[in-house]
């Protein structure tokens, strides 16, 4: 006959080497609230040597402020419940707060408490510096709120008295078509601005959760409103754009977030074109491996990527030198697009324009 491998060998385990060398701590204690056995590992995190320990009631090493809580806790592990889980501070020889986080089970017959204890000092030091972080931001997210708020309220009024300009302009008496054109353009460009205005304050004003609206737009239809509205710039810096959404007309999106997408990618290649060269701009639309992309391109002073390839799309970094750079543009793109899921890759050369592609979330 075969010998049985899965039967259990005739030898016998070392079960103290375990509870040696284990790096969490166990403690067998007894009710009377003193240690009667505690592995290497609690003298070491402590710092008190064992005779120390044993010598001790167990509630005088931990941290005050615990100890009303750690009380009550041992009483109900006296009356047979389990313990699991049960957090605590202790504090080490040293003066050291540490975090234990407790599995405990008594055994009433024998006036004993079987206990193991993680250390999660690490842990909640982590957790201490993201609530840290998240209280700050929810401050910096205020003060900007209150920000925008009032900017988008204060502009209100003077765009309200730039447009009564207009209507008091009487074009009947302006002979010149190129001018009549230009006060055109400057009506709708201060119209598109109130509408963006009021749009900004309702928003702030009735939308105080983080949801972001999402719908089926046109890309065609937006960016055309975007060209509109900037395009004195596009006459002026001769600028050739050139414009496919065949490939995917249409994608799921914030219709505002779009229109900034698109804003600011036409106004930087316009901004950092080449001085040699117009500015011409691709925009088009594919399908990738089943995902929407917007892949949007010029021939303007680009970038060393190996130089900018991880600050990028970082708040306030600069990479041109030119009085309207506010290293703001990018960034906001980058956060469009993530804040829904999405995600954008950038390829320039220096000299040899860039091209950006935005892959949309389904």
């Amino acid at each position: 006959m075969p010998e049985n491998t899965n039967s259990t060998p005739d030898k016998e385990y070392h079960f103290d080497n375990f509870f040696n060398i284990s790096a969490d701590l166990i403690c067998i204690a007894g009710f009377d609230g003193y240690f009667k056995r505690i592995n290497p590992a609690v003298s070491k995190l402590l710092g008190y040597t064992e005779e120390e320990l044993y010598a001790r009631p167990i509630h005088t090493f931990v941290y005050p402020p615990d100890l009303k809580a750690t009380l009550e806790t041992r009483e109900e592990v006296y009356k047979n419940k389990p313990l699991l889980n049960f957090e605590n501070r202790y504090l080490t020889k040293s003066g050291e707060i540490v975090w234990m986080s407790w599995t405990s089970m008594p055994v009433p017959d024998e006036k004993l408490v079987y206990a193991i204890a993680k250390n999660i000092t690490h842990k909640k030091r982590i957790e201490e510096e993201r609530n840290i972080l998240l209280a700050n931001l929810t401050k910096i997210n205020k003060k900007l709120k209150h920000l925008s708020y009032t900017t988008s309220h204060d502009l209100k009024s003077p765009v309200n008295n730039l447009l009564s300009v207009f209507d008091l302009i009487d074009t009947s008496k302006i002979n010149d078509e190129e001018t009549l054109e230009f006060i055109n353009i400057l009506k709708i460009t201060t119209e598109n601005l109130r509408e963006t205005l009021t749009n900004s304050v309702e928003e702030l004003t009735h939308k105080e959760d983080l949801q972001t609206v999402v719908e089926v737009l046109n890309l065609e239809d937006n960016l055309n409103e975007v060209l509109h509205s900037i395009r004195s710039l596009l006459v002026n810096s001769k600028t050739d754009i050139t414009i496919d959404f065949s490939a995917v007309p249409e994608i799921n999106f914030n219709k505002e977030y779009l229109k900034s997408i698109f804003l600011n990618l036409i106004t930087n290649s316009i901004k950092y074109s080449k001085l040699d060269a117009f500015p011409s701009v691709s925009i088009i639309s594919a399908k990738e491996n089943g995902k929407n992309q917007l892949i949007y391109s010029d021939n303007g002073l680009g970038f060393d990527m190996d130089k900018v390839r991880d600050k990028i799309f970082g708040l306030h970094q600069k990479f041109h030198n030119h009085i309207d750079s506010n290293g703001i543009g990018l960034y906001l793109i980058y956060n469009h697009i993530t804040n829904l899921g999405g995600r954008i890759e950038v390829e320039s050369k220096i000299n040899e324009g860039a091209k950006f592609t935005i892959t949309f979330r389904d």
